[in-house]
């Protein structure tokens, strides 16, 4: 027999209630609550009838109403600069197998690198009340979220710190890993070595440069600010800037790329050219090993970022009060070709 025949026939996309749950199983509404809920005082013949019910009629519990009693949503809200950089592809789903091993849905946005967008969505999340946030933060300062952390809103930033707040951080060895990048090239007997990073205000560009300028300092080497550029990491900036650095009267003979869309521009400028020039770039990106030659990289960890912060997240919901605590991941390089390169003339 159909629902229709039986008078249970429902418009599509209206969704089956406790109430047609009771109607089909002929019992009452308070007894489908306590079998939907699990509390005991149902008969074994009763439970089967309502599960039967549940089944046929697609029956899904709705939380609505127990969340607003509780306060509490059981959700992480992950904020990303980019959803389309490959670098948050790891970081966020190890963040959201953390929040599954909790019973915890991971909600997530992009701030597009702009930091009143950041705040919106951040305190978007926080009125749809999270339990907690992991932020990869685009602006510097997050004062904003003061009344939220006050309130209970547990905050992690990844990536970079948080601004002109104290909380806790997941960050990559930016600065040892640039350093190790750029030693690497000057071991590899170069002395003109140029930097192309992104924009200055972002912690992570800025820590790279420091890196960069530590390894020449330590080498004894000079560094000329032609050899710099920071800003966009736009194709047509960073291929102006490489060209500059490449077509200069004292040229440099190895370049350090500051992230992997850097990089990616970099590649393509250096395969328009008849000489070779050496290469490092910081993160590792897809098909770095088939480009020939292919590309030494200082690689993060971003799953490992994630689970850390993620982590450090539950043990602060589950009740953890020590002061905020900055977690530092460390880097590695890989050499592949590009900077084991030696300078040409």
């Amino acid at each position: 027999m159909t629902d229709t025949a039986r008078g249970t026939s429902r418009r599509y996309g209206t969704r089956p209630t406790m109430k047609d749950v009771a109607a089909r199983a002929g019992v009452g509404l308070k007894t489908v609550s306590r079998v939907v809920n699990g509390e005991p005082g149902v008969t074994p013949d009763t439970e089967r009838r309502v599960q039967e019910a549940i089944t046929a009629l697609g029956f899904r519990r709705n939380d609505s109403a127990r969340i607003l009693r509780k306060g509490r949503t059981a959700s992480i809200g992950l904020v990303l600069e980019d959803l389309a950089d490959p670098f948050y592809g790891p970081l966020s789903r190890a963040v959201e197998e953390v929040a599954r091993g909790h019973g915890a849905l991971l909600i997530n946005g992009s701030s597009a690198e702009d930091p009143a967008r950041e705040q919106e969505l951040v305190l978007a999340l926080c009125a749809r009340r999270v339990d907690g946030l992991v932020v990869i933060p685009a602006g510097d300062d997050h004062r904003y979220l003061e009344p939220e952390i006050t309130a209970g809103i547990a905050t992690v930033f990844v990536d970079r710190p948080a601004g002109r707040i104290d909380a806790d951080a997941v960050l990559s060895d930016n600065f040892g890993g640039a350093r190790d990048a750029v030693a690497h090239l000057i071991a590899h007997g170069h002395r003109r070595i140029g930097f192309i990073g992104d924009q200055p205000r972002i912690h992570t560009a800025k820590e790279r440069l420091r890196g960069y300028r530590a390894a020449m300092a330590a080498a004894g080497l000079p560094v000329d600010e032609a050899w710099v550029s920071l800003g966009s990491t736009a194709p047509d900036r960073v291929r102006a800037a490489a060209t500059a650095m490449l077509d200069a009267a004292q040229p440099v003979t190895a370049l350090f790329a500051g992230n992997n869309r850097v990089t990616v521009t970099v590649v393509r400028v250096l395969g328009e050219r008849p000489r070779p020039v050496a290469l490092v770039g910081f993160d590792d990106f897809e098909l770095a090993d088939l480009v020939r030659p292919a590309i030494t990289v200082v690689a993060q960890d971003p799953a490992l970022m994630g689970r850390t912060a993620a982590g450090l997240l539950f043990r602060r919901l589950e009740g953890i009060t020590d002061p905020p605590r900055r977690e530092e991941i460390p880097t590695r390089l890989i050499a592949r070709g590009s900077g084991e390169l030696a300078p040409d003339g």
